[in-house]
């Protein structure tokens, strides 16, 4: 990949062991620590390597090829030893020592090298990066400590990513790591590397992406209980789906198929939101989807300065059901409106290198937030495709079929997911709705641009749904359970339908 200024990358992801603790970081169980190895000709190493021993290995890290145009990287002029072993009481392979490049004026230093000897490294062991190509990076996940637990103020080993990430941030992950001492705060003492020009070479194009969809894809499970599944949107529309406009509430406007009459562009000022039919029985109808129409609707992003593709695969449904949660010994109690509401979006995002098309990692939305998790770590079917289950009524989405409890202690809203006849291949029915650096290849629907709510507004009263539920809780539990629910976000409180993806942070941003 050409970042620009001279500099060109490498991923690489065979690597030759270093050192390796046996105690301490995650789980107790240490980590190890790898330099890259088969580098091909002409690159050399910017950082080594370093992974937690409570998981498989699974990492990469790049290298730089300077084209000779423009000094893009020079040779650190020394090494400051950061740490050694040597005074730990650990279990070790042997002894481990971290060096800081000392970068020349005008460079940084990119990543640490690690040796298992106290002599220091050659000065061509590695490489420095023109300071223009570099940009800021932060602390990530904990790799290792001494002890058990992070302890800020001693040494500590971290993944590190860049400090601003999404759609237009040019900052590209190295896969190196860094050491920090005594709760050092950033600047770090390294720095990431910079799409210095703003290339978009490496990203997909409309064949590549369908590859990845073939290949990557996730299948959805449904709970073997739930009542409102997901449809297309033109499902929705051809099916009754209402406009409504604010100071014109009794006039609503039946939806074009293809969403030809809704509001274009604007912000969410309450103006207009849609509904379901008036008719009882079609709005019954509707409120449960149609799974045989479902579709879902692709984002593709760059991100990490175009070193990595987000496929961002969105579905839609047309109605929330009943949130439920878990109080004490009290295990299925049904919170009566809250949780309902109009439209639901929700999304899982594939992260791809634009390296090899591996995949990396992929992130489930919950609720208001959702977690990203490692490859490694997923539930796979039909070769590469990856296994999603979508919450009772909730819709949020896991990797694994179960219970999570969101909330804290033994009371929370129950997230339950299992596996049933119910189930959805997303790469079956899928529309690339997004692809800005494709320009005109993609035609964007024109209900993507509607920027306002996808269901209405309607207020009830909390306190009377509360009481509905203590009334069947025993004595000790009605005031935890009442502070609780006071606790939750607004999304659960209201019934409130949401906006569409093009609204949300993570249209632009990274998932968070």
């Amino acid at each position: 990949m050409d970042l620009g200024g001279g500099l060109h990358v490498c991923q690489i992801s065979t690597f030759d062991k270093v050192w390796a603790t046996h105690e301490g970081g995650p789980d107790n169980l240490g980590a190890t620590f790898f330099e890259p190895s088969r580098i091909p000709d002409g690159f050399s190493m910017l950082g080594c390597y370093s992974q937690p021993n409570n998981k498989p290995f699974f990492g990469w890290v790049l290298v730089g090829k300077d084209d000779g145009s423009s000094g893009a990287l020079r040779k650190p002029l020394d090494y400051t030893l950061i740490w050694s072993s040597e005074s730990s009481e650990i279990k070790r392979d042997g002894n481990g020592y971290v060096w800081l490049p000392i970068p020349p004026e005008g460079y940084k230093a990119i990543g640490h090298v690690v040796t298992n000897s106290p002599q220091k490294p050659f000065l061509d062991k590695i490489r420095c990066v023109r300071a223009d190509l570099t940009d800021q990076c932060e602390a990530d996940s904990w790799i290792w400590g001494p002890g058990k637990a992070n302890n800020a103020n001693g040494f500590n080993v971290y993944d590190v990513r860049p400090s601003i990430r999404g759609v237009n941030a040019l900052a590209v992950s190295v896969g190196t790591f860094v050491v920090q001492l005594g709760g050092t705060a950033c600047p770090l003492s390294i720095a990431c590397l910079k799409n210095a020009k703003s290339n978009l070479s490496s990203m997909p194009n409309l064949m590549q992406i369908d590859a990845l969809m073939r290949a990557y894809s996730p299948w959805v499970y449904f709970h073997p209980d739930e009542e409102f599944l997901p449809s297309s949107v033109r499902w929705f529309f051809e099916n009754g789906a209402l406009l409504y406009s604010r100071g014109e509430e009794s006039k609503p406007v039946p939806i074009e198929p293809n969403g030809s009459n809704l509001p274009q562009g604007g912000s969410n000022d309450g103006a207009y939101w849609l509904d379901l039919p008036v008719d009882a029985g079609a709005k019954e109808r509707v409120k449960k989807g149609d799974l045989g129409s479902s579709q879902v609707y692709v984002h593709v992003k760059p991100m990490l300065g175009a070193s990595f593709t987000d496929l961002a695969i969105w579905m839609f449904y047309p109605f929330n059901g009943s949130a439920k949660a878990k109080v004490g010994i009290v295990n299925h109690v049904s919170l009566g409106k809250i949780g309902k509401h109009v439209g639901d979006w929700e999304h899982v995002t594939l992260r791809v290198s634009n390296f090899n098309g591996e995949l990396q990692r992929v992130y489930f939305s919950e609720h208001s937030g959702g977690t990203w998790v490692e490859a490694y770590e997923l539930e796979f079917q039909d070769g590469n495709k990856i296994v999603a289950y979508a919450s009772l009524q909730g819709h949020a989405l896991y990797p694994k079929a179960g219970l999570v409890l969101q909330g804290s202690g033994a009371i929370g809203i129950r997230n339950d997911m299992g596996k049933s006849k119910m189930m959805m291949d997303t790469g079956g029915s899928y529309a690339v709705v997004a692809a800005e650096y494709l320009g005109s290849a993609i035609i964007e629907p024109a209900w993507l641009k509607y920027c306002r709510k996808w269901g209405p507004k309607i207020s009830y009263d909390i306190a009377d749904e509360i009481r509905k539920v203590e009334r069947a809780l025993p004595g000790p539990l009605k005031s935890a359970f009442n502070r609780f629910v006071r606790c939750l976000p607004n999304e659960v409180l209201g019934e409130e339908g949401p906006t569409g993806p093009n609204m949300k942070n993570n249209w632009t941003q990274d998932e968070v």
